[in-house]
């Protein structure tokens, strides 16, 4: 049997690069679309490199797009700009990104016979509607151009599925962390930790009792995998979330608990596009048999005392097909 190859795009930012490692894990040839604007190459130096190609290319232009697409079974979607600040500086940009990449990837993989298109929405299409927890079926309300390129892109994706063009899921992630996140680009706990391993208060925009939905990397990576091939998956939308909620003053309160100190936060002003509240309901939890298996202490355990070294870099000239 031939091995099935796959399309990450986005595969050496976060979440991509715990993706593909785990994809190779289990078999699957995998080819990653990433022009390394957020992503590092080193993100994947540990992944035996006979297993992986780099496409040096971009979302937004179609030929790389498609050139990456081309013999692939499956395609996930996670290139994207996924910094609400950024999408209120730069919005025709950042749309280019988040809408007109989705656009792309979907044109391609149905001009390439993918069977099916995974797609990383998120949250942020939902809003600040008080009601909680969010469920698939609400109103979506996006309150940032980021939130509104997300719901756009879904409701391509839904059409090209009930065209019959190409297979689609969207998974819409909740507040996604673990190693590898980039403090500076976004990421609320990152951002946290990095301060608080130098023993500097962390930041707070807004008074702190704003909640979240924290769930780790490697469950996200795993809701993706049910996705990429359960039937019952198949054009539907997906919250990835843990189900709890938890303010940031309480999570500042439980990484001094961790860390054994006693930091105290620094107030700023709240920032534009900002959700007040967010907890999922879990339908992925009914409709795929997905759990998640790491909870918020031992997330952020394994992110405070992981090491942080990188393997050593190697010649990555045979991995760049473009």
């Amino acid at each position: 049997m031939n091995r099935q190859v796959v399309l990450v795009t986005g595969g050496c930012g976060f979440i991509g690069s715990h993706l593909v490692e785990e994809l190779v894990n289990r078999g699957y040839y995998v080819r990653v679309l990433d022009n390394l604007y957020t992503g590092k190459l080193e993100n994947l130096l540990a992944v035996p490199p006979d297993r992986w190609e780099w496409i040096k290319g971009d979302v937004t232009n179609y030929n790389h797009v498609k050139k990456a697409t081309q013999g692939c079974d499956y395609v996930f979607h996670q290139a994207a700009i996924a910094n609400i600040a950024a999408s209120f500086q730069d919005t025709v940009g950042t749309h280019q990104v988040n809408y007109g990449g989705t656009a792309n990837v979907l044109k391609a993989a149905h001009h390439c016979r993918v069977k099916r298109v995974i797609f990383a929405s998120s949250a942020a299409v939902y809003g600040n509607d008080p009601t909680l927890p969010k469920r698939e079926s609400m109103p979506t309300h996006p309150i940032s151009p980021y939130g509104a390129d997300k719901l756009a892109s879904e409701q391509l994706g839904q059409i090209y599925h009930q065209q019959g063009l190409v297979e689609f899921v969207s998974l819409r992630y909740f507040n996604v962390f673990g190693l590898r996140q980039n403090s500076d680009y976004t990421g609320v706990i990152s951002q946290f930790c990095d301060r608080i391993r130098q023993s500097v208060p962390p930041i707070i925009y807004g008074n702190g009792l704003q909640s979240r939905d924290f769930i780790h990397v490697s469950d996200v990576v795993q809701a993706n995998l049910i996705a990429m091939k359960h039937p019952q998956a198949a054009g539907k939308i997906f919250n990835i979330g843990c189900g709890q909620a938890t303010s940031l003053l309480e999570l500042i309160a439980l990484l001094n608990q961790i860390t054994k100190q006693n930091l105290r936060p620094i107030f700023r002003p709240g920032l534009p596009g900002d959700i007040h509240h967010s907890c999922a309901d879990n339908k992925a939890m009914r409709y795929l048999k997905w759990s998640p298996q790491v909870d918020i202490h031992q997330g952020l355990t394994r992110l405070l005392f992981t090491p942080t070294h990188q393997p050593q870099m190697q010649d990555l000239r045979t991995k760049i097909v473009v």
